[in-house]
């Protein structure tokens, strides 16, 4: 299973297999037709106000990725989350779409990394101490210097404190 990135401007490939969008808007100029995206999850997205502040701040992107993280935490975005899970699961790849023109500096790669990250844990293949099981069902995650994912950060992960 992985996890890959791709911008909404770029054609769609059979080998992106589940097309998931990660904005907040749709991508302007995209025929929705023509962009084969297969889920919208709008509510893993940043907030409104992150995604504005964060606008044209690339050398931000550490603060902006921590910030991003912390909204994963709310309800609606944990929910979207179980989603991209669940989508995980039942395809062999998942590729997040996302509109931005930066491909080192956007919103999927938080993302991307995070859900990479706990798919391992949960299937047992990552080095993580949190374990398998129910109380690894639902999880927080904590920013660390521990191994970094296939896209670049960092993430340990802790049982919720909420579940």
């Amino acid at each position: 299973m992985s996890i890959e990135i791709k911008r909404a401007y770029e054609p769609p490939s059979l080998s992106d297999g589940e097309r998931v969008l990660v904005d907040r808007l749709w991508p302007r100029g995209v025929k929705k037709d023509g962009a084969r995206i297969d889920v919208w999850l709008k509510d893993l997205a940043p907030s409104h106000a992150l995604r504005r502040w964060f606008h044209d701040r690339p050398k931000y992107f550490a603060v902006f990725r921590k910030r991003y993280l912390n909204e994963i935490a709310s309800p609606a975005a944990s929910q979207a989350l179980e989603q991209l899970y669940e989508i995980a699961r039942n395809n062999q790849t998942v590729t997040l779409v996302y509109a931005a023109k930066d491909e080192a500096h956007n919103t999927a790669r938080p993302v991307a990394g995070h859900a990479q990250a706990a798919i391992e844990l949960r299937s047992g293949t990552s080095g993580g101490s949190a374990g398998t099981g129910t109380h690894a069902a639902r999880i927080g995650i904590v920013l660390t210097s521990a191994a970094p994912s296939h896209f670049g950060e960092s993430y340990e992960f802790i049982a919720n404190p909420r579940a």
